[in-house]
């Protein structure tokens, strides 16, 4: 059965009218009048967003692969996450040719960046006490690394099925961004990851994201350090106000019915109500 939490939405706005009665002058009126700009969508180019690290040993570049912005509605303070590429694990500057590079225990390593910290998944055949550890950036690979977050000049929001066919057939780059909250402990997150898949029925007329990894944070409660609430997991949508996970989780092999072992496998699944957004990198 189908985890499900019960996350409830606030409204995005709220709307006031005020009658104002008596004479006021021409300039008053003009001082009080409400000005309203747009809010333009805003997002990464994920093609060129990178994490330069300054450790001397191994000033290792990531690509970065998605970013989750967790916000304290309560407080308006917001912290960013930075989920990066996976690679593999390897002797580092190890002696190519006479060694190989790779290490034959070998797992799955992916960081995430965020407060000054950084949450490591290294995910092995097995399942084993290193899965997620917590470190300190500087201990990791230098303190202060240059975060280079690109911004595209053009963003297009694509609000209908045949903008999304359109540039999805043209070849233009798409972000998207899943917005959750729990009402009950105040916080909300924004996931935002490029569009790697992007599924499109001409018949049906409908779209249907499914992208990952991300970083999915647990909201039901709130995490010291925060960056411990994250998990690995891709999402799918194919309407504004709903997005489906599945999360990276401990998931028993069975054979012949009988389990021979634990594997860490996207398996979880689980739904919210959320609003989501499907953005271009370009125009349509």
């Amino acid at each position: 059965m189908r985890s499900r939490r019960n996350f409830l939405q606030k409204g995005a706005f709220a709307a006031t009218s005020v009658l104002m009665a008596g004479k006021i002058s021409a300039r008053n009126v003009s001082d009080s009048r409400i000005r309203t700009e747009e809010v333009k969508p805003s997002c990464l180019d994920y093609g060129r967003s990178f994490i330069c690290n300054t450790g001397q040993y191994n000033a290792v570049r990531l690509w970065i692969e998605s970013r989750t912005t967790i916000i304290d509605t309560t407080t308006g303070k917001s912290i960013e996450y930075l989920q990066c590429g996976s690679c593999k694990s390897e002797d580092t500057f190890g002696a190519n040719g006479t060694k190989h590079l790779f290490f034959e225990d070998n797992y799955d390593f992916l960081p995430i960046f965020g407060d000054d910290q950084v949450l490591v998944f290294r995910r092995h055949v097995d399942i084993r006490d290193s899965y997620r550890i917590i470190r300190s950036t500087a201990k990791m690979w230098g303190s202060n690394p240059m975060i280079r977050k690109v911004n595209p000049p053009v963003i297009t929001e694509l609000a209908t099925w045949e903008q999304m066919r359109d540039a999805t057939a043209a070849g233009i780059p798409i972000v998207t961004t899943t917005e959750i909250e729990n009402t009950d402990t105040g916080l909300k997150a924004i996931i935002e990851c490029p569009c790697k898949t992007m599924n499109i029925s001409h018949v049906k007329k409908m779209y249907q994201t499914d992208n990952g990894p991300v970083a999915l944070p647990d909201l039901s409660k709130r995490y010291d350090p925060q960056i411990s609430s994250l998990s690995l997991a891709f999402i799918a949508f194919n309407k504004a106000d709903a997005a489906d996970f599945v999360v990276e989780a401990p998931t028993p092999v069975k054979v012949n019915g009988n389990e021979v072992i634990k594997v860490h496998h996207y398996s979880r699944l689980l739904s919210f109500p959320a609003k989501n957004k499907v953005l271009a990198l370009g125009k349509v």
